[in-house]
């Protein structure tokens, strides 16, 4: 990045980090005083708010070098995403992804519990940089605690005259597949809070038939971070391929379940310790929510990247991290979420509304020793069948999860063929899974 574009990034303040590099940068405030950050405490930490009078260029630039990409599961690089609606014509519009409708997950609705403003800092500058006039924040219609806090972290910003855009809170109706960015789009638009497979791309023609700019809370604190501190704070964590911090929900047998913040490539094994370590010996861990993957207790020294997890087959995904003691039947655990998968599903497509539900019957036949090797057959057929078939990527990541527990847990497989359940199958879940019903409404 060349010096004229670096120059505003400079820091003005003392950044999170400076002192341990490896320490907390988007949780800094809160370990710093153990209560969530007013308006007062936001600026009195970070500074007045950083206006947009650099122009939309240097924050693209400065997010591209800093290497940022998307926390909320899919990983695109962040700053792609901004340039490419910057680059389009006419009114843009920006949307700030706070659904986190992946079960086990709690980071964001931590993140704007302790550090609202931070999340909308970060909105607000990729609003500028991108020529937007409107940031819609769009939260689950259930979490009413929830939209209280951002809806008083808003009202402050409105009485000290912060805003250059219209900030607007929107509470949609809360099932596993309105967090997709297609189905906030759908839902803003007056539709459906449903996936849309078809073109055109959010980018390209969103809200209002307008450009759209859709990011993940987190992602967005960490634009606020970096637009103060510069690219060269940011990968001062991380990995040189994945720099930068990340938040995530350790959870299941372990001594202190919580929102952590940690470096990429940090060790999965790390990641539990931090979370007070495990209660008893572990078989496995669920890594990125119930669309992700299991792994077997032996890769537990994988650094947490996207490029070491890949030839696992497993990704960091949403920051979720769930442990399953070796007392657990994870045929068991898998058919339950896999059912809830199911149930919702936005059934627009033959995958989600057809293959997902038979994979989730076939599966639960196993997991209560009704199994036979012409059941498995069949159920290895239908996993198969459904990635890349879908209206969007929830039968995928539904798929992801079967294949998964079929490979690590090959042991109960064969058990629970030979023998009908095993004793762990009796035990009480160890992973709690909303009911499995279809949601109320869409709208």
């Amino acid at each position: 990045m060349n010096s004229s574009a670096a120059a505003p990034f400079a820091p003005h303040h003392h950044a999170p980090g400076t002192d341990d590099p490896a320490g907390p940068r988007l949780l800094a405030g809160w370990y710093a005083t153990g209560r969530p950050a007013d308006l007062t405490e936001h600026l009195r930490r970070y500074g007045p708010p950083l206006t947009g009078d650099r122009g939309p260029l240097p924050l693209v630039e400065a997010v591209t070098a800093a290497g940022l990409t998307g926390r909320g599961g899919a990983g695109f690089p962040t700053g792609r995403k901004l340039g490419a609606v910057a680059a389009r014509r006419g009114r843009r519009v920006v949307v700030v992804n706070a659904m986190e409708s992946e079960p086990p997950s709690l980071k964001d609705r931590f993140l704007i519990a302790v550090a609202p403003h931070l999340v909308l800092d970060g909105a607000v500058l990729a609003a500028t940089a991108v020529g937007a006039d409107t940031v819609h924040v769009c939260l689950a219609r259930d979490r009413a605690a929830q939209y209280r806090q951002l809806s008083s972290a808003v009202h402050e910003r409105r009485r000290a005259r912060l805003e250059p855009v219209r900030l607007r809170l929107n509470a949609l109706p809360h099932s596993y597949v309105a967090s997709e960015s297609t189905s906030l789009v759908r839902w803003l638009n007056g539709g459906p809070a449903l996936p849309q497979g078809s073109p055109p791309r959010t980018y390209e023609r969103g809200v209002g038939r307008c450009p759209t700019l859709v990011h993940n809370a987190e992602t967005l604190a960490h634009l606020a971070l970096i637009a103060r501190y510069g690219p060269a704070w940011f990968r001062q964590v991380g990995t040189p391929d994945e720099p930068g911090t990340l938040l995530v929900t350790a959870s299941g047998a372990v001594r202190a379940p919580s929102v952590l913040e940690v470096a990429l490539g940090t060790p999965l094994a790390t990641v539990l310790d931090r979370a007070g370590g495990a209660t008893q010996p572990l078989r496995a861990v669920l890594l990125g929510g119930f669309s992700g993957s299991w792994l077997p207790a032996e890769h537990l020294r994988t650094p947490l990247t996207r490029r070491d997890l890949a030839p696992l087959g497993a990704a960091p995904g949403a920051g979720v991290l769930v442990a399953l003691p070796e007392e657990s039947c994870g045929l068991t655990e898998t058919a339950r979420i896999l059912t809830y998968l199911a149930a919702q599903g936005a059934r627009q497509c033959g995958p989600c509304r057809l293959g997902l539900p038979a994979v989730a019957e076939d599966f639960t036949a196993l997991a209560v020793g009704r199994g036979h090797p012409a059941l498995l057959s069949r159920l290895r057929h239908r996993v198969g069948l459904l990635p890349d078939r879908g209206a969007c990527r929830h039968p995928d990541g539904a798929a992801r999860l079967a294949a998964s527990a079929l490979h690590t847990f090959a042991d109960d497989v064969d058990h629970h063929l030979a023998h009908g359940t095993c004793p762990a199958a009796h035990l009480p879940p160890r992973i709690p899974v909303p009911p499995a019903t279809a949601p109320e409404s869409r709208r």
